[in-house]
C-alpha cells in the first residue's frame, strides 16, 4: 500500500470536494441516473467484481436463471456508485428537520417507533444493503438520535468533511477504535447504537447461517445485548425509486425476553439478527452489497477438512425458525465445503 501523506491526502481531497460541488448543481434524480450508468459501466468493464457479484447470487438464489443473476449483479453495482458518489453527498443538503418526510418515510417502521421514543437502549443494526449511511442519519433528523459506530478514513480530511455531513443534525458517529467503553457509556445512559452487522469476523467469529451457508458474525453485538437485556431492531433505508426517495423496513425485532430460554443465547441472537437481515435482502436484492466476500471466513472444521462437530450442529438444529430440510441443507452445504478443503489438503 502506498505510503499516506499529506500530499496524497489533500490531493484525494480536493477532487472529491470539486466533484461534491459539481453534484449539488443537478437535481437528485439526474445524479442518480448519471452514477448508476457509470456503475454499470464500471460492472460490464470489470469482470472480476462482476463475477464475484454473480457468484453469490447464484449460492444464494439457486433458483434464478442466469439472465437474472446478472442483471441483479449490475443493478447492486449501479446502487453502490449512486450511493457513494451521489447519496452520501446530497442527504446532508436535502435531509434536514425542515424537509426529511419529502425524502424517509418512517411508516412502515410504526412497530419500532415505541423502542426508538422509549428511554430505555437498543441496539439498532443493518447491512450493507440499501442505504446504510442514511438509517442512522434520517432517523437521527428525524428526532430520534443515533450513536452508530464506524470505521475512520484514512484519509484526514476527507474524514473529517464526510463527519460534519453525518453529524449535521443529531447522528453521533464513534471510531471503531477504542469504542468500547463509550458504547457502554451510552446503553447505560439509555442511548441507541447503530451498526452494519453484515461484515465478515474472521475465522474466530460466530458461524450462522446466512442463506444457507455459514457466515462469520462478530460476537459484540450479542454480548452487548446479553449483558444489557436490550432490544435489537434490525432495519434498513430501503430506497422506493431513482431518486433521494427511501423508506425504513424492518427485518426483526428481537427482545430480551426472546432469548432467556435459549440454551446458547448468544449464538441464538447472533443467528437471528443474521436472518433479520437476510429477510431484508430477499426484498430487494438489488440493493444488497454482493461485491462484499461475506462468506470469505470458514468454520474451523472446514479449514482443517473435519465433518461438522455435533455442538455446532445442535445449535443449527436448534433454530426455531429453520424447517429440518433448512437446518439439513446449512449442515450438508458445511460437510462438502469440509470434503472439498480435505481432499486439497
Amino acid at each position: 500500500m502506498a505510503r499516506r501523506t499529506p500530499l496524497r491526502n489533500m490531493a484525494e481531497y480536493l477532487p472529491a470536494r470539486a466533484l461534491a460541488s459539481l453534484i449539488q448543481c443537478f437535481p437528485a434524480r439526474r445524479n442518480l441516473q448519471t452514477f448508476g450508468f457509470l456503475g454499470r459501466c464500471y460492472a460490464l468493464s470489470n469482470r472480476g467484481r462482476l463475477r464475484r457479484a454473480q457468484a453469490s447470487l447464484e449460492a444464494c438464489f439457486p433458483d434464478l436463471e442466469p439472465a437474472e443473476v446478472k442483471r441483479i449483479a449490475i443493478a447492486s453495482i449501479e446502487h453502490l456508485f449512486q450511493l457513494a458518489a451521489a447519496d452520501s453527498i446530497l442527504m446532508g443538503r436535502c435531509i434536514k428537520p425542515s424537509t426529511w418526510s419529502r425524502h424517509l418515510d418512517v411508516r412502515p417502521a410504526e412497530e419500532a417507533i415505541p423502542l426508538l421514543t422509549s428511554e430505555q437502549p437498543l441496539l439498532l443494526l443493518t447491512g450493507h444493503l440499501g442505504n446504510w449511511e442514511l438509517l442512522g442519519y434520517g432517523l437521527s433528523v428525524a428526532g430520534y438520535p443515533i450513536h452508530a459506530l464506524a470505521r475512520p478514513l484514512d484519509n484526514p480530511h476527507l474524514n473529517r468533511w464526510l463527519l460534519s455531513i453525518r453529524e449535521a443534525w443529531g447522528l453521533k458517529v464513534l471510531t471503531k477504535w477504542g469504542a468500547a467503553p463509550q458504547m457502554q457509556g451510552i446503553l447505560e445512559q439509555g442511548g441507541r447504537l447503530g451498526f452494519i452487522a453484515d461484515q465478515n469476523a474472521g475465522d474466530h467469529g460466530v458461524f450462522v447461517p446466512f442463506f444457507g451457508r455459514l457466515a462469520s458474525a462478530y460476537k459484540s453485538i450479542g454480548l452487548l445485548a446479553l449483558k444489557y437485556e436490550i432490544p435489537i431492531v434490525v432495519a434498513m433505508a430501503r430506497r422506493r425509486r431513482t431518486d433521494l426517495d427511501y423508506e425504513i423496513v424492518i427485518g426483526d425485532i428481537i427482545h430480551a425476553e426472546d432469548w432467556k430460554d435459549q440454551e446458547d443465547p448468544l449464538y441464538y441472537v447472533t443467528a437471528r439478527y443474521t436472518r433479520g437481515l437476510e429477510t431484508l435482502v430477499r426484498t430487494c436484492p438489488e440493493q444488497y452489497l454482493w461485491i462484499h466476500r461475506r462468506w470469505k471466513s470458514r468454520p474451523k472444521h472446514v479449514r482443517q477438512g473435519q465433518p461438522m462437530p455435533p455442538r455446532l450442529r445442535h445449535r443449527i438444529e436448534s433454530l426455531p425458525w429453520l424447517s429440518e430440510d433448512e437446518q439439513l441443507a446449512v449442515i450438508d452445504r458445511s460437510n462438502e465445503e469440509s470434503s472439498l478443503a480435505r481432499a486439497s489438503l
